[in-house]
C-alpha cells in the first residue's frame, strides 16, 4: 500500500489505527497535491488497474470525473486519447499495457455507475466530433456477457441523467449538448442499440432477469426521442406484453416492461397518429393484473401504465376534432375507466399522476354530452367512491386527531390541503349531475351510520365532509326549496343520531353542515327545533370536547343571525337550556382554561344578545331577559373589586381572569343591541348598558396596570360608543382619563384607535372633551417618539422600537382624524400651546422624510388643512402668530421642492404620485392663501437651491397661477424632472 492509498483510506475514516485532526489534515493536503499534478489522470488510471481498495477506486474516478470536467479542454490531443482509451477499456473489461483491470467492474453499483458518468462526460466533449464510434464500438464488446451489457447499461442511464432527461434543470448550454449527441446517435446507432436491447433481453429472459431488467430500465430513458417505429413494431411490443403477463418472470422484470410501453404510451405526437397507436397496442391485456396484490411493485407499475394511458386517451378525445377519433377516444376511455378506478382506490398511485387533475378532466368533457348516458353516470358513481375513498382519514390516526396532539394536527392540516381540490372535483361532479351525486351521498350517510364500529367515526366524517362540501356547488334557490333529494338529505342529516357523535372531527362536520344547510331550515321552519336541540345538546355546546363546544356556540351564533325573528318563540327554552353555560364561562375552571383563537365560548353571549336584542321582543321581557344576565355579571364584578385589596397574590390572576372573561361576555352580549333601539325606541335598555359601563369602568381604578383587564375595557368602551351614541359622553372624560393614567405605548396605540373612533363618530360633538385630553396625549408621545428618524442599523429592530414606530404611525392618523372632522382649533386651546411647535417639527420632518409614503400623505394632507382652518385670504390678520411663515419658509421649500428633488421619490410607484398630487394641492392651497408671499420665496429662496434656470421658474409662476390643478401637476413633474437633470447628481440640501 503506498502513500496515496493510505492517504485517501485515512480521508474515508477506513484507515485502520487512531486518526487525529492532524493527520487527516495531512492527508487532505496531500490528496490534493496529487490532484494538482498535470499527470494526476495517469496516476488515477494506473491506480484503477492496480488497486482492489473501492475507497481508492471511488477517489480516483470522482478526481477523474473533476479534471475532466475542468482541464479537458486544455489538454493535448495524446492526453485527451490516452484518456479516452482508458477509460473506454476499463468500462469494456479491456486491459491497458498489458495491465488487469476487471477488478473495477468486479466493484459495487456505486463504482461503476462512478466510471459510467466519467465515460459520459468524456462523450459529451468529443462525440461525435472527435470519438465517432464510441457507441458503434461499445455495441461490438457486448459479446463479452452479463458485466459488459450491465456497464451499457449504465453508461446509457449516466448520458440519460447527466445530459438528456429534462427532469433536471438544463442551461442552454447543456441542451446544446443533449441536442448535439440525440441527433447523431439517431443518425448512426439508435437503430444497432435497440436490436441490441432486443436481442439481450430475449437471449437472457430466462438465464438472467435482473440483466433484462436494466436493459429494459435504460430503454424507457430513451423511448421517448428515439424513432417509435424501432419500438413499436411486430417484434418488439409483442415481446414486452410476453413478459409483462408472463407469471413466472420476476416482478421487477415484468415492471420494466410495463415501464416500456408507459414510456411508449407517452410519447408525444400528432393526436391522430397518437390515437392510432393507443388503439392497435390492445392495452387490456393488462386490466387484470391489477387486481392482484396492491402492495406488489409490478401491480405499482401496471397501475402507473394504466393512469397514463388512460391520461394519453382522454387527451386525443379533448383535442381531436372528427366525431370518430372522439368516439374511438371515449370508447378506449370507457374500456379503461373501471380498471383505472380501481386502481385509484386500492394502488399506490405514481406521483405524477394526479387523480384530480384527471378526473376533473373526465367530468368536464361531460359538459358537453348532455343527457349523461348510462355509463357516463356510471362512471359519476364510481368518481364519487374515488372521492370519498381519497378524503377518509387513516382510522391509525383517530385518538391523535381526537385530542388533536402534535401527531394529530399534522395530520389534520395535511387533510384539509389533502382535500381541496377533492371538494373541487366534487362541486363539478355535483352541478353536472346532481341526482346522482345525492343519491350518492344518501347512500353513504346510510352505510356510515350502519358501518362497524372500528370503521365508523371516519366513514361517518367523510360523509358527512361530502354532503358539507356539495353545499357550495348548490345554487340559493335549489338551497331554499330542497330541490332533488336535497330535503331528504337535511332531513336525514337532521333526524341521524350519529354513534360516534362524541369524536371531535365528527361533532365538528355535523355542525359546519348543519350551518351550511341553513338556508333551507329558513324556509322550512318545522325544522327549527331539531336544529336547536342539535346545538344546544351534547352534539354541541355541551360536547364534553371544549373545542366542539367553543365553535358550536360560534356556529349557533350564525344560526341565530340566519333565523333571527323566526327564533322569537323559543327565546324562554333557549335561554334555559344555556343557564349552566352562561355560569360556566365566568366560573374560576373556564377562566383559567386556554383561551387563545377567535372562538373562546364568548360567541354564545352575541347569539343571547342577537336573540334578545331584536325590536320584536316586548320591551318587558326584553329588560327581564337583559336583567337577568347583566346583574349578576355586574354584581360578581363589583365583590370581585370589593375584595381585591384583601386577595393574596397567588389568589389574584384567577379573579382578574374571571373579570375578563364578564367583561367579554357583556360586551358580546351587546353586540345584539342596536343603537336606535337602545337610545330612541326604548332608553331604559341603554341605561342599563350604561350603569354596566359604570361598573366595569371601575376595574381600571382598581386595577390600572393589568394589560389584559386595559384592553377587554377599551374594547367595552369601543363597543358602547357604537351602542349608546351620543348618550356615551357623560362616561368619556372619567373613562380616558384612567385610560391615559398609566398607558405605555403599546396600549397608547390603542388609546388612540379609541379617539379616532370616537372622533369619526361624534364629530365636532367631542371637541370640549378632546381639548382636555390632547395635552397630555400629545405630552406623553412626544416624550418618547425622536423628533426625526429612528435609530437604524445592527440592534435596533428591537420590540421596544417597534412599539415606538407603531404609535409614531397612529399619532399621524390620530392628528390626521383630528384635522380633517373640523377640530385643528383643539391644536390652538390655551392648554395645548406647549404642543403646537414640537407637533409642527414632527409633521415637517415626517412629511419630507418618512420612509412610509402613505404616512407623509397624511401629513401633507394634515398641514393643507390646517392652512385652509387657519388662514384667511390674504393680507388678513394671522389666526395663529408664526403658522404662514413657518408654512413659507419650512413646509413649501422642504416638502414640496427639496423632497420630491431627491431621486428617491420614485413618480412610478402608485403610493408616491397620489403623495405627488398632494404636494402639488399644497402649493395651489398655499397660492391662494398666501398669494405673492408665498411664490416670491419659494421661486427666489428655493428654486435657486434647486439650480432652476430663470426661465423654468417664470414657467413655474405663470402655470401656478394660470393652470387648472390637473394641467399644473403634470407640468410640475416634468419640472422636478428637469431639476434633476440640472443637477447632474448634486445633492439638494433640507
Amino acid at each position: 500500500m503506498d502513500d496515496l492509498e493510505k492517504a485517501i483510506l485515512i480521508l474515508f475514516d477506513e484507515w485502520g489505527g487512531p486518526i487525529d485532526e492532524g493527520l487527516k489534515k495531512k492527508a487532505e493536503d496531500y490528496c490534493h497535491e496529487i490532484k494538482e499534478q498535470p499527470s494526476v489522470c495517469t496516476i488515477c488510471i494506473d491506480k484503477l488497474c492496480l488497486t482492489s481498495l473501492v475507497q481508492v477506486q471511488f477517489w480516483c474516478l470522482q478526481t477523474l470525473h473533476e479534471v475532466i470536467r475542468v482541464r479537458y479542454t486544455s489538454m493535448n490531443l495524446d492526453e485527451k486519447f490516452f484518456i479516452r482509451k482508458s477509460v473506454f477499456s476499463i468500462a469494456c473489461l479491456e486491459a491497458i499495457d498489458e495491465k488487469n483491470v476487471a477488478r473495477v467492474l468486479e466493484g459495487p453499483a456505486f463504482i461503476k455507475n462512478k466510471l459510467a458518468q466519467v465515460l459520459v462526460t468524456l462523450i459529451s466533449f468529443d462525440y461525435p466530433l472527435i470519438w465517432t464510434s464510441v457507441f458503434v464500438d461499445f455495441l461490438s464488446r457486448l459479446s463479452k456477457g452479463a458485466v459488459v451489457i450491465d456497464m451499457f447499461c449504465r453508461v446509457l442511464n449516466a448520458l440519460d441523467e447527466e445530459l438528456i432527461s429534462l427532469d433536471y434543470p438544463r442551461t442552454s448550454g447543456e441542451m446544446g449538448v443533449a441536442g448535439r449527441i440525440k441527433d447523431s446517435m439517431r443518425q448512426q446507432c439508435v437503430g444497432q442499440i435497440v436490436r441490441a436491447w432486443y436481442d439481450i433481453v430475449l437471449l437472457y429472459r430466462n438465464s438472467h432477469q435482473e440483466l433484462c431488467t436494466s436493459v429494459l430500465e435504460s430503454m424507457r430513458r430513451f423511448i421517448s426521442w428515439i424513432d417509435i417505429g424501432l419500438i413499436v413494431n411486430d417484434v418488439f411490443i409483442p415481446l414486452l406484453f410476453d413478459i409483462v403477463l408472463a407469471s413466472g418472470l420476476s416482478e421487477q422484470f415484468r415492471g420494466a416492461a410495463a415501464g416500456c410501453l408507459l414510456a411508449v404510451v407517452s410519447k408525444r405526437m400528432d393526436s391522430q397518429a397518437k390515437l392510432s397507436l393507443l388503439q392497435s397496442l390492445q392495452i387490456n391485456r393488462v386490466f387484470g393484473l391489477v387486481a392482484q396484490d396492491g402492495d406488489s411493485e409490478l401491480v405499482s407499475s401496471i397501475a402507473a401504465l394504466l393512469t397514463g394511458y388512460a391520461v394519453e386517451v382522454l387527451e386525443c378525445f379533448k383535442r381531436l376534432n372528427s366525431e370518430e377519433g372522439k368516439g374511438i377516444s371515449m370508447e378506449l376511455l370507457n374500456e379503461a375507466l373501471p380498471s383505472v378506478f380501481y386502481v385509484m382506490q386500492n394502488c399506490e398511485v405514481d406521483a405524477t399522476f394526479s387523480i384530480v387533475q384527471f378526473l376533473s378532466s373526465y367530468v368536464g368533457t361531460m359538459k358537453s354530452l348532455s343527457p349523461l348516458r348510462e355509463k357516463q353516470l356510471l362512471h359519476v358513481g364510481q368518481i364519487l367512491e374515488v372521492i370519498r375513498a381519497q378524503i377518509r382519514y387513516d382510522p391509525t390516526y383517530r385518538n391523535n386527531l381526537d385530542i388533536l396532539d402534535r401527531i394529530g394536527r399534522e395530520e389534520q392540516d395535511r387533510m384539509v390541503e389533502f382535500r381541496k381540490d377533492l371538494f373541487v372535483l366534487l362541486r363539478c361532479v355535483g352541478r353536472v349531475a346532481p341526482d346522482v351525486t345525492q343519491v350518492f351521498i344518501r347512500d353513504v350517510l346510510v352505510n356510515a351510520v350502519a358501518s362497524p364500529p372500528d370503521r365508523n367515526v371516519e366513514e361517518v366524517e367523510a360523509a358527512l365532509a361530502l354532503f358539507y362540501a356539495l353545499g357550495e356547488s348548490i345554487s340559493d334557490e335549489s338551497m331554499r326549496t330542497g330541490s332533488g333529494l336535497l330535503s331528504e338529505l337535511v332531513a336525514m342529516l337532521l333526524s341521524t343520531r350519529f354513534p360516534c357523535h362524541s369524536n371531535r372531527l365528527v361533532a365538528l362536520v355535523y355542525l359546519e353542515t348543519v350551518t351550511r344547510y341553513m338556508k333551507y331550515v329558513q324556509e322550512n321552519t318545522q325544522y327549527i327545533p331539531i336544529v336547536l336541540t342539535a346545538f344546544l345538546d351534547e352534539r354541541g355546546i355541551r360536547h364534553p370536547n371544549i373545542n366542539v363546544s367553543r365553535r358550536a356556540s360560534y356556529l349557533f351564533m350564525r344560526v341565530v343571525k340566519w333565523l333571527k325573528v323566526k327564533l322569537v318563540p323559543f327565546i324562554e327554552t333557549i335561554l334555559q337550556s344555556l343557564q349552566d353555560t352562561v355560569a360556566r364561562f365566568t366560573s374560576m375552571d373556564y377562566a383559567l382554561e386556554d383561551r387563545s383563537g377567535s372562538e373562546d365560548g364568548s360567541h354564545i353571549f352575541e347569539a343571547i344578545g342577537l336573540l334578545i336584542g331584536m325590536e320584536d321582543v316586548p320591551l318587558e321581557k326584553q329588560s327581564d331577559y337583559l336583567s337577568a344576565l347583566l346583574t349578576p355579571l355586574c354584581q360578581q364584578v363589583e365583590a370581585l373589586l370589593m375584595n381585591a385589596k384583601l386577595l393574596s397574590p397567588e389568589e389574584n390572576p384567577a379573579k382578574i381572569a374571571i373579570i375578563e372573561q364578564i367583561i367579554v361576555a357583556i360586551n358580546s352580549l351587546s353586540k345584539g343591541f342596536s343603537e336606535r333601539l337602545v337610545t330612541a325606541s326604548r332608553p331604559a335598555i341603554g341605561l342599563m348598558f350604561k350603569q354596566t359601563l359604570d361598573i366595569l369602568l371601575q376595574v381600571l381604578v382598581v386595577y390600572p396596570k393589568i394589560e389584559p383587564l386595559r384592553i377587554k375595557v377599551t374594547s367595552f368602551i369601543h363597543r358602547m360608543v357604537d351602542t349608546l351614541g351620543a348618550s356615551v359622553f357623560p362616561y368619556l372624560p372619567k373613562a380616558l382619563e384612567q385610560l391615559l393614567a398609566e398607558s405605555e405605548p403599546k396600549e397608547m396605540v390603542s388609546f388612540l384607535l379609541l379617539l379616532n373612533q370616537i372622533i369619526c363618530k361624534f364629530h365636532t360633538l367631542f371637541r370640549d372633551i378632546l381639548e382636555e385630553v390632547f395635552p397630555a396625549i400629545a405630552g406623553r408621545i412626544f416624550n418618547v417618539i425622536p423628533r426625526d428618524a429612528f435609530p437604524s442599523g445592527p440592534g435596533t429592530n428591537t420590540e421596544e422600537i417597534r412599539e415606538l414606530q407603531e404609535l409614531q404611525r397612529t399619532l399621524y392618523t390620530f392628528l390626521h382624524v383630528i384635522t380633517t372632522h373640523n377640530l385643528s382649533s383643539v391644536f390652538l386651546s390655551p392648554k395645548s400651546s406647549a404642543c403646537l411647535d414640537p407637533m409642527m417639527q414632527l409633521l415637517l420632518y415626517a412629511s419630507c422624510n418618512h420612509k412610509d409614503i402613505l404616512v407623509r400623505k397624511a401629513c401633507v394632507q394634515i398641514f393643507i388643512t390646517l392652512i385652509k382652518d387657519w388662514c384667511a385670504r390674504p393680507y388678513s390678520e394671522e389666526k395663529v402668530p408664526g403658522f404662514q411663515k413657518f408654512i413659507i419658509e419650512h413646509f413649501a421649500t422642504n416638502c414640496c421642492l427639496y423632497s420630491v428633488l431627491d431621486r428617491s421619490f420614485e413618480f412610478r410607484d402608485a403610493n408616491t404620485f397620489v403623495l405627488f398630487g398632494e404636494i402639488v394641492l399644497a402649493q395651489k392651497v398655499m397660492y391662494e392663501k398666501f398669494g405673492d408671499e408665498f411664490l416670491i420665496h419659494f421661486v427666489s429662496k428655493g428654486f435657486p437651491a434647486a439650480h432652476c434656470p430663470q426661465d423654468l421658474a417664470e414657467q413655474y409662476c405663470q402655470r401656478l397661477q394660470g393652470s387648472d390643478i390637473k394641467a399644473f401637476k403634470s407640468f410640475y413633474q416634468s419640472h422636478i424632472e428637469n431639476l434633476r437633470m440640472q443637477q447632474n447628481g448634486s445633492l439638494v440640501f433640507r
